[in-house]
């Protein structure tokens, strides 16, 4: 699944689309296709894991799911979920996602203060809410997109392994500063991951994520599938502590 940084690095890509106007849609996207033709591109926002494609009066939200990916310029074989053509010949194509219109102004659908990446990430508004679910497992509290929107799970393992806390561990017995740890560390990794994805050497700074053995340790890392997400984690054993 695409994490917020990798929004990011897609919204730069398309960003001279901003402006342009739509002169074709096809795809296999149940959504009103024809609504779209002839609109013009107001902007190219992203919250989180959605990619926001605003028009005059509603808005196109793309959600890469588990496997999603894109085109620019370029098809894949297989059939795009949906596809944008502009003049010149050019084109937006999104496989393998979920598309939904969203009616109204994008500022008053979401809550830009809860996006880790967004100018406007309000980190005190996140540790309330993490105090407020005391029963939460950590491993879960990050993947809540309500708090951490961006955040997948590939941050999460490097997160936790950074902060030394065990994925099992309840928010409610979390020392304050490992909570605040956590809540910087979820935006600080963030932009380092984008920073090196963009240089094409993310996988070289895994620590934990998708690693067999704990570069502090020495010792392997077990691995399992966490907390209500049931989300792949790799975690230490001996370092990373159950709070």
């Amino acid at each position: 699944m695409p994490e917020g940084p990798s929004l990011i690095i897609l919204n730069e890509l398309a960003a001279d689309f901003s402006g342009k106007t739509i002169t074709g849609v096809d795809g296999n996207s149940k959504i009103d296709k024809q609504r779209l033709v002839g609109q013009k591109i107001k902007s190219l926002r992203t919250w989180g894991k959605h990619f926001l494609i605003e028009l005059s009066g509603f808005a196109l939200r793309i959600h890469f799911l588990m496997f999603g990916s894109y085109t620019i310029d370029s098809r894949k074989s297989a059939s795009p979920r949906l596809s944008l053509q502009f003049p010149d010949k050019r084109e937006l194509n999104f496989y393998a996602c979920s598309v939904k219109f969203i009616e109204g102004e994008l500022d008053e659908f979401y809550d830009w203060s809860v996006d880790v990446m967004s100018d406007q990430w309000n980190p005190a508004a996140a540790r309330k809410k993490l105090r407020q679910q005391t029963d939460t497992l950590v491993c879960d509290a990050l993947l809540d997109q309500g708090i951490f929107a961006g955040v997948g799970n590939i941050i999460k393992n490097e997160v936790l392994f950074r902060i030394r806390v065990h994925p099992l561990s309840t928010l409610g017995h979390l020392p304050a500063p490992k909570l605040r740890a956590m809540v910087e560390q979820a935006r600080e990794y963030s932009f380092e991951f984008l920073e090196w994805k963009k240089a094409y050497v993310l996988r070289e700074h895994w620590l934990a994520h998708n690693k067999r053995i704990c570069p502090r340790c020495n010792i392997p890392y077990s691995k399992a599938y966490l907390g209500k997400t049931n989300r792949r984690t790799f975690f230490c054993e001996r370092c990373q502590k159950k709070y």
